[in-house]
């Protein structure tokens, strides 16, 4: 029996270094991506790609929350995926406020710069989404993960989608809309995981 155990013990702590090993390739990941994409939103004055920018900016908080929780007791990790759900609320919640700014000073976004770091967000999202995707049955902290990456992929194309309306149409109202929608997207996200994570930690 004891020796049953300690293989039971010895897997369950590999498989705890796997995910953390994944969890830090991804934060690395997402935390780059979001000054990249934030400075070029900035620069290219684009909603999609600010509000992209900090999704990804969101989705690092939330791996970070998850390497805390990685290991320790389940209403631990439920309170890392509330946390989590709360910060990506937050965050939308900012994202929706953009556009007044973008209206306001009713600059053109760049469409060849939203669509080059559209791409290259894309290819970084889909990295870490197929590194996560041996998780996405996992416990509520890791499963939150995933589902925040593949609504990262989701964006990505609508950024992309954004970029080639705003040079068809010479109009900074694709991207405003696109952006408004990434918001709508991650305050979703948010509830989903908030409401999950408090059903769990009140039973």
């Amino acid at each position: 029996m004891s020796g049953c155990d300690s293989c039971s013990t010895d897997h369950i702590a590999k498989a705890s270094q796997q995910q953390k090993r994944v969890l830090i390739i991804v934060l690395v990941i997402n935390a780059g991506m979001f000054f990249v994409e934030f400075s070029a939103g900035l620069i290219s004055h684009s909603t999609a790609l600010m509000a992209d920018s900090l999704d990804m900016l969101a989705d690092a908080m939330i791996y970070a929350l998850g390497l805390f929780a990685l290991g320790r007791a389940e209403h631990w990790k439920n309170r890392a995926a509330l946390t989590s759900g709360i910060f990506q609320m937050i965050l939308g919640i900012g994202i929706l406020v953009q556009p007044i700014y973008l209206i306001s000073s009713n600059n053109l976004p760049d469409a060849f710069n939203m669509g080059v770091f559209g791409v290259l967000a894309l290819v970084a999202n889909s990295v870490s989404f197929l590194l996560l995707m041996a998780y996405r049955e996992g416990d509520i902290n890791m499963r939150a993960t995933w589902i925040c990456t593949r609504n990262d992929m989701i964006n990505n194309v609508g950024v992309l989608l954004a970029a080639g309306l705003v040079y068809w149409l010479s109009s900074p109202l694709p991207d405003i809309v696109i952006g408004l929608i990434i918001a709508v997207i991650v305050m979703r996200s948010a509830s989903g995981v908030i409401k999950e994570a408090w059903a769990a930690l009140k039973t």
